[in-house]
Parts: C-alpha cells; structure tokens; sequence
C-alpha cells in the first residue's frame, strides 16, 4: 500500500503530466503563440493555479512540452544512414526527414511560424531542433566528395533540402510525392557539390 506522501507524489507528478500533455495538444492545434495558461487548464482539467504551480514561467513549461514532443517524435538518427553511398545516404535520409515532417507537420508548422515572434518558442526551437538538423547536415554533407570552393554551396543546398519550408512547399503546394521531392532535392544537393 502506498504511503500518503507517495501517493501525493504520484498525483503530483499525474497533474504535471496532464499540464504538459494538454500544452502539447494545444501547441499543435493552434499553436504557442494561442496557447494560454487559461486554456492549458482547461485542457487538463486543473485550475490555472495549478498550472502555475508548477510552471511558474512560461520557458519551464516549454521545456516541458518540448522534451515530451522530441521523446515521443525524435528526429531521425543519421547513424542509422553510416552504410549507404553518398547519394544513397542523401536520398535515404531526406526520405527519413520528409516522412518525420509529414507525421509531426501541424506541430512544426506552429511551433516554427511562433518563433518568429515569441522568444521563449525561439529558444525551444534553437535547444530542441537546430542541433538536431545540424547533425542531419553534417552527416549528409560530410560524405559528398567536394573541392574546398564548392563546400559553402554543398552546405547551403543541404541546408535548403532539409528545411521544413522546403518539405512543404514540394509535397503540400507542388504535391510531390515524399520519394520524389526527396530524390529531387538529392539531385539539387548533388549538382551544388559539383563535378
């Protein structure tokens, strides 16, 4: 049998998860910059006392919600690209990354339109995200043959081939399929590397 102190634990640590889950649904509904404390609460069944209870900022509750969103839709691991050509890596890991855009798209459409103009989302984006995209660049760039004068281009054409907008804009407003913006871009990111 539990004790009180445990059980009180236990539901402390239940209506924080509710807090953060309702964040969650909300942040991809309709969006950070939307969301309220009033909302979250609601959402979670909680007064927003509760919420501010525990997370009395709104940076310690984003942190909260962004380590649940990347533990439950990390991005995709670039170890898992190590045996494949460069091209094949390429066009293996944009497939990858397209397919976590489609599955996660609501979410990153949101969160990356709000940290325009919120600074707590912009930090979210630069600690959850951008180290995340960083190591996918590294790890296709870092296979493709190139000479020195060409490496800005290799790396910005990558860095165009992995960006969100550039995902939506192939497979939502020119409905490519997933394999073909991503061999198109694969295509692009080779041409940039050069002869």
């Amino acid at each position: 049998m539990a004790t009180p102190s445990t059980a009180r634990a236990e539901q402390k640590s239940a209506t924080r998860r509710r807090i953060v889950e309702a964040t969650v649904d909300l942040h991809s509904t309709i969006g950070p910059a939307r969301t309220t404390i009033s909302a979250v609460a609601d959402r979670a069944g909680v007064p927003r006392l509760t919420v501010y209870r525990h997370f009395p900022d709104q940076r310690e509750l984003e942190l909260a919600c962004s380590a649940l969103i990347m533990a439950r839709e990390p991005l995709p691991d670039p170890a898992a690209w190590a045996g494949d050509t460069p091209t094949e890596r390429l066009r293996h890991g944009l497939d990858e990354l397209y397919r976590y855009y489609a599955r996660n798209e609501g979410m990153l459409a949101n969160v990356l339109r709000d940290a325009e103009v919120l600074p707590t989302t912009h930090e979210m984006v630069k600690l959850r995200v951008t180290p995340g995209l960083a190591r996918i660049r590294d790890a296709l760039v870092g296979q493709i043959p190139v000479a020195d004068d060409r490496r800005r281009e290799l790396v910005a054409a990558t860095e165009l081939a992995i960006d969100f907008a550039t995902w939506r804009l192939l497979v939502r407003r020119r409905r490519l399929s997933r394999r073909r913006a991503a061999e198109l871009m694969t295509r692009l990111v080779i041409a940039a590397a050069g002869p």
